[in-house]
C-alpha cells in the first residue's frame, strides 16, 4: 500500500536548508520530506516519526511530510527515491540493515550506494528466545543443539534474508554449522513468529528485542542472548560472545539523501540530524523504544555502509539467499 501526502518544495525550502549549513544558530528548515520505503508502522516508519516529533519539538524544522511505499524489505520504494526524488534539497530516506539484506536476496538493480549517506541513527538489539518450558536454558545449550543435528532446531524469525535470519547465519558460521543446513522458519512479522514459539511449532525465535519484550516481560519465552556487543541497559539477558558465540549484529537505521544532492545540502542535513541527536528529546524518545543512540555521519557511516554490505552478502551467500 501507499501511503503518500502532499509534498512541497521550493525556494523558501532551499534557502532555509542553505542557511542551516551556513548559519551556527541554524535557523529551523521550512520543511523537511521524509521518505520510508515501508508500510506505516514498522521500525523505519517509527523512526521516521520519531524524528518528525524531536525535530518539531526542538524547533529545529517547521513542517514536514511523510511518504509511505512499501514492498519487498524496501526494495520497491527505493527506486522511486532514487528517480523521483533526484536533487531534492530537504529531502531524507530512513531505512538500514534489513534493506541491505532486501537488496541483495531480490537481486535489486537499484543499489542503496546510488544514494548519499548522511546519518546512522539507531541500532536495536536482535535476541534469541525459546519457549519458556524448552529444555535449552542458555545459548552454549541452544549452540549444541544446532551442532548436533541443525535441521532439528527450527528457528521462526521475519523475512528471509532479513536481520533475524541473517543473524541465525552468522551463528551457524560461528558455531562451524553449514548455514545452508540451518532450519529458519520465515514469517510475516513479530506476531506470527511470536504465536509459532508459543504454540511449540518451532524450536526457538528471533527478532528485535521490542518484538518479543512483552512475552519475555511475562515470563512466556526465555531470552537466551542479545546480538549486541554489550549488555543492554535494563534487559537482563547477556550477549552471544558472553556465552561464547563470536557474533554481534545490531539492526541499525539511519538516513540517506537522494542522489543529486550537493555538498552543502549533505552537510547541512548532517549537521541537522546532529543537532537532533544531541537532544534530551531524542534521548528520551530513543530510550522509551529501548533503541540505542548510535551516531555516525557523511563518508564515516558511508564506509561503514559498504562493510555491511559486504558482510551481509557473504553470509547470503553462505545461505543460499545471494549468486
Amino acid at each position: 500500500m501507499i501511503s503518500r501526502r502532499h509534498l512541497l518544495q521550493g525556494s523558501a525550502g532551499v534557502a532555509a536548508l542553505a542557511a542551516l549549513g551556513s548559519r551556527a544558530d541554524a535557523q529551523a528548515l521550512e520543511q523537511l520530506q521524509l521518505f520510508v520505503p515501508a508500510a506505516p508502522g514498522g521500525g523505519w516508519d517509527q523512526t521516521a516519526r520519531t524524528m518528525e516529533l524531536v525535530l518539531k519539538h526542538e524547533n529545529l524544522i517547521k513542517n514536514s511530510q511523510i511518504t509511505n511505499v512499501g514492498g519487498a524489505g524496501g526494495a520497491v520504494g527505493l527506486p522511486q527515491f532514487v528517480n523521483q526524488w533526484k536533487n531534492r534539497p530537504n529531502a531524507l530516506m530512513v531505512a538500514g540493515l534489513v534493506m541491505v539484506g532486501a537488496l541483495i536476496a531480490n537481486k535489486a538493480p537499484v543499489k542503496i550506494t546510488q544514494t548519499q549517506p548522511v546519518a546512522r541513527l539507531t541500532g536495536e538489539a536482535e535476541v534469541l528466545v525459546v519457549p519458556a518450558n524448552s529444555p535449552i536454558k542458555t545459548a552454549k545449550d541452544f549452540g549444541e543443539a544446532l551442532k548436533a543435528d541443525p535441521k532439528k532446531v527450527s528457528v521462526a524469525g521475519g523475512s528471509a534474508g532479513g536481520t533475524d535470519h541473517i543473524l541465525l547465519g552468522l551463528i551457524g558460521k560461528a558455531l562451524g554449522v553449514a548455514p545452508k543446513s540451518l532450519n529458519y522458519v520465515a514469517y510475516a512479522g513479530g506476531g506470527p513468529a511470536i504465536a509459532a514459539i508459543l504454540g511449540g511449532h518451532v524450536t526457538g525465535g528471533i527478532s528485535g528485542y521490542g518484538e518479543f519484550g512483552e512475552q519475555i516481560k511475562a515470563g512466556k519465552v526465555r531470552a537466551l542472548a542479545v546480538s549486541s556487543a554489550e549488555r543492554q541497559p535494563g534487559i537482563d539477558v547477556p550477549t552471544l560472545k558472553e556465552q561464547g558465540i563470536d557474533v554481534e549484529l545490531s539492526n541499525w537505521r539511519g538516513v540517506f539523501a537522494p542522489p543529486g544532492a550537493s555538498k552543502e545540502t549533505r552537510d547541512a542535513l548532517i549537521k541537522l540530524m546532529d543537532q537532533m541527536m544531541k537532544t534530551a528529546t531524542w534521548k528520551t524518545e530513543t530510550e522509551k523504544r529501548e533503541w540505542s543512540s548510535i551516531p555516525l555521519f557523511g563518508d564515516d557511516y558511508g564506509k561503514f555502509l559498504d562493510g555491511e554490505i559486504a558482510r551481509v552478502e557473504s553470509v547470503l551467500k553462505d545461505i543460499g539467499l545471494a549468486g
